[in-house]
């Protein structure tokens, strides 16, 4: 069910084992590790592995979409649907390559991402951010997003628990 997705200027694709090494790299950068909630500080390439070997699974299962985000063929971020259950909405996720920022390229590859679910049949979305990431909250209001509730998540990468914003969409 995964394909590519084209877009003005990005190329998403699945997420494959031979990018382990570049998405290690990049999220080893504490801009990164400490503002998604599910990525431990110091995550070696093994790690890395485990993650994108559970992703055929998920893909068949219609319960994990992640696609690596590409740029003139360098992987620059990743953004993904995942759930529990065929039954609840997708939780959006995604992280970006620091030197990235600011261009636009997050609200334009998750929106891809959120349209190429929605042609899947998806009506309901969940995401969310940390509460000192207000740039992530932007981003998903830039989608649509609405906020939802307040919540407090482990943060691996932090080590600690930290303040959420909840946030849905319908549509």
């Amino acid at each position: 069910m995964s394909t590519e997705i084209r877009t003005d200027r990005l190329i998403l694709r699945p997420v494959r084992p031979e990018d382990a090494g570049n998405i290690t790299d990049l999220v080893n950068d504490p801009r990164i590790y400490r503002m998604v909630a599910r990525i431990p500080a110091h995550q070696n390439v093994g790690q890395t592995l485990a993650w994108i070997t559970s992703h055929d699974q998920g893909r068949k299962a219609n319960l994990k979409h992640p696609f690596a985000i590409t740029q003139h063929g360098e992987l620059i971020g990743v953004t993904s649907g995942q759930r529990e259950e065929t039954s609840l909405p997708f939780n959006i996720g995604y992280w970006l390559s620091p030197n990235k920022w600011g261009k636009g390229f997050m609200t334009e590859a998750t929106d891809a991402l959120i349209s190429w679910l929605k042609q899947q049949g998806e009506k309901a979305f969940v995401s969310g951010y940390l509460q000192d990431n207000p740039a992530s909250g932007r981003v998903l209001e830039k989608l649509d997003f609405m906020r939802a509730d307040r919540s407090r998540v482990f943060c691996m990468g932090r080590g600690e628990i930290v303040d959420h914003v909840d946030m849905a969409r319908i549509g």
